[in-house]
């Protein structure tokens, strides 16, 4: 066992799948092509069990592919979070977020929701999302806010998010007028996430990512920056790069864990226990098999994070990237899905 993994403690974030259905079919996601596993969702009671063996637990995300609020229990999950004081955030596609919805994160305490909207227009929203929600969604958002305002309440903290293609990112400049006609002060430029080993699917293709130089990409980010900064906007991208850098000069390498430290500081645990090195690997590479580092139903976290699989993983990874004992890290992560 190498000495920086030995030195390292358990991580303090935590990505952990509460389901893996889903109520859409996006041209981006993997479920459009077929999903890695059972449909199931985590329950309460797993939860727990799989939580109590981070002593040191910050931060957890309850999403990964799939739908969160198709998971009755996920009131109770934040709820038994929080009285951790663990910071808890999920992405959602906001179909179901109703006055029910509502009404139960906010009591639960949930201090952050991301909305995955991908487009400016009902239209636009049909063409990748297959779906005919945009409007509902958006009303859905108005009310929300609507009702945080009367209550004089700030969380959860809502924010917009945009997987941005070449197919869809003309719509850019309009997501960001949207979300200040909505209200939310914060949207993100997702970057698209592709098999690095084949094909792909839907819009998950090398020739669907947005090229510097090639197809005005860059002069619809620039554009869209500057409307976001007059309206008072945040605008970011995922991660930690700036909206620019969603921009790809050339194809991504083979290996695309080398430029990451993030596998080393967090665990992300599908809704059928699977331990994978982080929230896009599902969607980079068709030999499932291959990034699963363990399974929490049949060992435990500290097995999983000290096993051979993880310093695989970490022997893949770039040196100079990698955290130090401290659990500093390096300044080359790439996403935060």
């Amino acid at each position: 066992m190498s000495k920086v993994k030995r030195d390292l403690k358990l991580p303090k974030v935590l990505y952990i799948e509460t389901t893996n259905r889903c109520n859409l079919r996006c041209k981006g996601c993997i479920l459009y092509r077929g999903n890695w596993e059972p449909d199931r969702n985590i329950s309460l009671e797993e939860l727990i069990r799989i939580t109590d063996q981070l002593p040191d637990l910050e931060q957890v995300y309850l999403h990964g592919i799939g739908e969160p609020l198709l998971n009755k229990e996920l009131p109770e999950i934040i709820r038994h979070l929080k009285r951790r004081n663990v910071y808890v955030l999920f992405n959602s596609n906001g179909i179901l977020l109703d006055e029910r919805w509502r009404d139960g994160l906010m009591n639960a305490g949930l201090d952050e929701s991301r909305i995955s909207l991908d487009a400016a227009s009902s239209e636009g929203y049909k063409k990748i999302r297959s779906s005919n929600n945009f409007d509902q969604i958006v009303e859905n958002l108005k009310s929300f806010l609507l009702f945080q305002k009367k209550q004089q309440v700030a969380l959860p903290k809502l924010s917009l998010w945009f997987l941005g293609t070449a197919g869809n990112i003309a719509e850019l400049p309009g997501f960001v007028q949207l979300a200040a006609e909505i209200g939310i002060g914060e949207i993100y430029l997702q970057r698209l996430v592709y098999f690095q080993d084949n094909e792909g699917y839907g819009v998950a293709r090398g020739t669907k990512t947005l090229q510097e130089s090639v197809d005005g990409s860059s002069d619809l980010i620039k554009k869209s920056q500057d409307m976001a900064a007059g309206l008072g906007i945040r605008f970011n991208a995922s991660g930690l790069g700036q909206p620019m850098e969603s921009l790809q000069a050339e194809a991504r390498a083979k290996s695309p864990w080398r430029n990451c430290y993030r596998p080393l500081t967090l665990m992300y645990v599908t809704a059928n226990g699977n331990v994978l090195p982080c929230c896009i690997s599902p969607f980079a590479t068709v030999d499932f098999s291959s990034i699963i580092l363990g399974n929490v139903f049949a060992n435990s976290l500290e097995e999983i994070w000290t096993g051979s699989k993880y310093e695989n993983l970490e022997n893949s990874i770039k040196p100079q990237n990698r955290p130090n004992a401290a659990g500093d890290a390096g300044s080359n992560g790439v996403c935060d899905g």
